[in-house]
């Protein structure tokens, strides 16, 4: 009801300027003399208590029946839930259980006052302390970040020109490490803010429920009290710290997490905890390349290929077994995986501990003196394939749907998922579904490279996720081209294994063919394909089980 300000009098509810005399109960307004008639008439189905202003009622207003024009809905049929009037004996609800619609309310009323406290004294409250948290660790690493780029660039000063190269390593490592730290936290702050922004407007939507007449929308309300308590929580980073070391005339060392560099006199070179040589001069390719090794391993169906240091790698078939074989055919180690058939994918990571994926059982799973761990369990639904082990220590799992529909690339970070690849710009899948795998691993300047089985295609994504370029046509192919293993080396080409033509395709990082191997008697079909630290290629043959090692570089 309005009130005029300037003489402070109640005015009638139809919309009128003039004074309230009259009050009808049954519908909770105040009328004028006038507006009477038009009230009663434009309700003239339902019963009108009218009286004097000063005797009116305070009492719920109950909607009108949709079945029984003159009736009010008073009440609430249980089975149909919906309101019902006091005739709801006759038709759809005949023998129907009802409860008085002012019980509903009353009951109704005090659990949404009971929530809406604890949203604005509890929930809220939290959830800015949480935002809070989340600004000062951003602001933090934001800092810190900022810190090592500027020491990076100090300590850049003090090495020779030929290793600028170390350095422009080092910073976009810092910059990924960076972005991918500040796009986990402002993630979680998004969320915070979100579900903050809700809550407030859900608090005012219910102060006005309460301050309501109308059965409606009380009876409407659905409650959100649940959803507002699970509130995120903030994750709590590991920012790395840029260690360095100089001995005068003899050494020059930094190290950035897993990440090291060293110069002395004599050598310069660049090595991870698995004895990784990335060579800082520009590395030519031979013009032709040759086999070095031809390793036997009597493995049954040979599937994949993970090299260890410069002389060992991991191998495995169609059985449970997975056998670490030197590059004089030795076997070193065996390990038997926990797989029902076989493993999907065989990999090695910086610390050379072997990991294996079992689809079947949706886990990925590491070796460590001798025992199997589980690293990842996949969601439900989603099956682990092929495997890579990044630079910063993250793992890429490549994993399709149960009914092969969809691929998808997902980071693992520990056991945190902290990026998913699957659409493009426009929102369609950049891998296609099928029956083959998805093949991945990650180049020097950060793009995801995969092969594509099911389009007989490379595709090459960038840190962010987003496709780069796709690569369907290498030249000289007498038959279809069938992508397989595909990996990466130091000068960042990338090689692929095509079996339906016997050879390897070698293409630079932005997808521009190089050459072809095909003089190395891959004709058994090369399905597994590693590179190992002094930048040989390790190729297994499906059908002969033998593994060939290849130099193809100066």
């Amino acid at each position: 009801m309005a009130t005029t300000k300037a003489q402070e009098l109640i005015t009638c509810d139809l919309n009128c300027v003039k004074p309230v005399q009259q009050f009808c109960n049954s519908c909770q307004v105040g009328l004028c003399e006038d507006c009477i008639n038009k009230h009663v008439k434009s309700l003239k189905f339902l019963k009108h208590d009218i009286v004097p202003f000063t005797k009116r009622t305070v009492q719920l207003v109950f909607p009108q029946c949709t079945s029984h024009s003159h009736q009010r809905c008073e009440a609430h049929c249980q089975q149909c839930d919906v309101p019902v009037c006091m005739k709801f004996v006759t038709g759809p609800h005949r023998g129907h259980d009802a409860v008085d619609m002012a019980d509903i309310v009353a009951r109704k009323r005090k659990n949404i006052k009971r929530e809406t406290e604890e949203i604005e004294s509890s929930i809220i409250p939290k959830n800015k302390s949480c935002d809070a948290d989340a600004e000062k660790k951003i602001s933090k690493s934001k800092a810190h970040y900022s810190g090592l780029e500027k020491e990076a660039k100090d300590k850049r000063k003090k090495w020779h020109l030929e290793v600028d190269n170390i350095f422009d390593t080092l910073e976009s490592l810092i910059q990924s490490l960076k972005d991918q730290e500040i796009m986990i936290l402002k993630s979680c702050q998004s969320q915070l803010r979100s579900q903050n922004s809700s809550m407030t407007q859900t608090v005012q939507e219910n102060k006005e429920i309460l301050k309501s007449n109308k059965v409606s929308d009380v009876n409407n309300y659905k409650s959100k009290l649940t959803e507002f308590r699970a509130i995120p929580q903030v994750p709590d980073v590991m920012s790395p710290s840029l260690k360095t070391n100089t001995v005068q005339g003899r050494e020059l060392s930094l190290e950035l997490g897993e990440y090291r560099a060293t110069l002395t006199q004599t050598t310069l070179s660049l090595a991870s905890l698995t004895d990784e040589v990335l060579y800082l001069s520009v590395k030519e390719l031979l013009k032709e390349a040759k086999v070095i090794a031809n390793i036997p391993t009597n493995v049954k169906e040979l599937q994949r290929v993970a090299c260890v240091g410069s002389d060992r790698a991991w191998i495995n078939g169609t059985d449970k077994m997975i056998h670490c074989v030197d590059i004089h055919g030795t076997v070193q180690d065996t390990v038997t995986s926990t797989c029902k058939d076989f493993p999907n994918d065989i990999t090695v990571n910086r610390q050379g501990e072997l990991i294996y994926s079992d689809g079947p059982n949706r886990t990925v799973n590491i070796v460590r003196h001798g025992k199997t761990e589980t690293l990842i369990t996949t969601p439900q639904g989603w099956k682990p394939g092929r495997l890579c082990c990044t630079r910063s220590g993250d793992i890429l799992v490549s994993m399709c749907s149960i009914d092969y529909s969809y691929f998808k690339i997902v980071r693992y970070q520990g056991q945190r998922v902290t990026q998913e690849i699957d659409k493009d710009e426009q929102g369609n899948p950049i891998y296609q579904g099928g029956e083959y795998s998805v093949y991945v691993t990650e180049n020097n300047n950060g793009d995801i490279v995969a092969s594509d089985q099911n389009a007989d295609t490379v595709v090459v994504v960038d840190r962010t996720g987003k496709v780069r370029f796709r690569y369907d046509k290498p030249p000289g192919g007498q038959k279809a081209f069938l992508p397989g293993q595909i990996v990466t080396d130091s000068m960042g080409h990338i090689i692929v294994a095509d079996y339906n033509n016997a050879c390897l395709y070698i293409l630079d990082q932005n997808g521009q063919f190089i050459k072809c191997v095909d003089n190395c008697g891959l004709n058994d079909e090369p399905v597994g394909l590693s590179v190992d630290s002094e930048g040989k290629l390790w190729v297994g043959l499906f059908v002969s089980g033998e593994v060939k090692v290849i130099q193809y570089l100066k």
